[in-house]
């Protein structure tokens, strides 16, 4: 497999701003944007949207589809994927070789991301329920390694984006 653009997977659990943050970081960046939320199953949607949250054998068909996208992208610039990516073994199955990996982590406190949760609920018709965040907190491995940049969602998108841009391409 040759070596392709970059991707960079923006992840963190529901509420911590993965597409806001993605679809502005992709613009800025002059890159491709892809929501990871677009490629649920219609079962997941339904079993997410009743409050119950997704094991690993359901997120496997979902996981398993996003991989495939990286591993078939080939234009030349890169490419930024908003996806919870909340275990190790999933980022695993995110992360082909020979190909260049970037995880921008969105990390945030329980009670501030479940207010956002419950604002979106509110304004937006999102299939995910707030009450799931608590089993996502639980699953959460925290990522780490030279491949992972995390920042703080309690910071201004604007000042997040910032960071990423000058950790990314300023360093």
């Amino acid at each position: 497999m040759k070596k392709k653009a970059t991707i960079y997977i923006v992840m963190g659990v529901s509420g911590c701003g993965k597409t806001t943050f993605g679809k502005l970081f992709a613009k800025r960046a002059q890159f491709n944007f892809i929501d990871g939320d677009d490629y649920h199953t219609q079962t997941n949607i339904e079993k997410m949207s009743q409050g119950q949250a997704l094991n690993d054998a359901d997120r496997q068909g979902w996981l398993e589809s996003l991989r495939e996208i990286i591993i078939n992208y080939s234009e030349a610039k890169s490419l930024v994927i908003g996806c919870s990516a909340l275990k190790q073994s999933y980022r695993d199955i995110l992360s082909p070789e020979a190909m260049n990996i970037q995880f921008i982590h969105l990390k945030g406190s329980y009670e501030l991301l479940y207010k956002r949760a419950l604002k979106r609920a509110e304004l937006t018709n999102h299939f995910m329920n707030p009450d799931l965040l608590r089993s996502q907190f639980n699953d959460l491995e925290e990522p780490a390694g030279d491949n992972v940049l995390t920042l703080d969602v309690m910071y201004t998108v604007d000042l997040n984006i910032a960071q990423a841009l000058q950790h990314y391409f300023l360093d």
